[in-house]
């Protein structure tokens, strides 16, 4: 299960009557991930096998998020700039996810060049009220994103992947808020103990 909801964090799309995006489109694109310092916005997740969840996602750049699901889910994502710690709650699991193993930097960069040589668009769809950009590292290593913005005015909406078990995965945001100044206790991973075992301790 942690893959599916690590897939949060990456994205794919295929985009159906792919256009070529102009100099004018990948400037938007660019100068919206490179303006937003901060975003907060709550989320629904869901997945081509069913699986449903949702919560809240803050990002500060660069590189900080923090992603809680909500019940029945109960996983915490943190980013920390560093490394991700993925916190399985119900099973009291911690493990740590690098940096390098998700295209989140995508997303969580400052300086985003989509250049066609080391960042590069391979699936463009527009009309009046939508962009969807399917953005990639040119020498591969990292997969796909594909990011789903809205048009007016210009922000982010929605994310998709499909992970490894081929599972579709998609991430739509509700609610956004962006360039507040977030609290840094939100990027420190805190594990906090079940307070029955505190108890029972006493």
């Amino acid at each position: 299960m942690k893959v599916l909801y690590v897939a949060a964090l990456l994205l794919w799309l295929p985009v159906a009557n792919a256009a070529v995006p102009t100099g004018s489109d990948i400037g938007k694109i660019e100068n919206y991930l490179n303006s937003v310092k901060t975003l907060t916005a709550r989320f629904v997740q869901n997945a081509s096998n069913g699986n449903v969840a949702e919560g809240k996602l803050w990002i500060e750049k660069p590189n900080k998020i923090r992603m809680e699901y909500g019940a029945p889910t109960n996983v915490l994502i943190v980013g920390n700039g560093d490394f991700i710690v993925y916190h399985d709650k119900d099973l009291d699991q911690i493990s740590n996810i690098d940096y390098e193993d998700i295209p989140a930097s995508l997303i969580l960069g400052n300086n985003i060049r989509i250049d066609g040589k080391n960042i590069k668009i391979t699936d463009f769809y527009q009309d009046s009220g939508t962009t969807i950009a399917t953005i990639e590292y040119a020498k591969g290593g990292i997969g796909p994103v594909t990011l789903v913005f809205n048009n007016q005015p210009f922000e982010l909406r929605q994310w998709k992947i499909v992970d490894p078990q081929s599972v579709e995965v998609t991430v739509s945001l509700y609610g956004s808020k962006t360039d507040e100044k977030l609290p840094a206790s939100l990027f420190r991973f805190r594990k906090i103990g079940n307070p029955l075992n505190r108890q029972k301790g006493r």
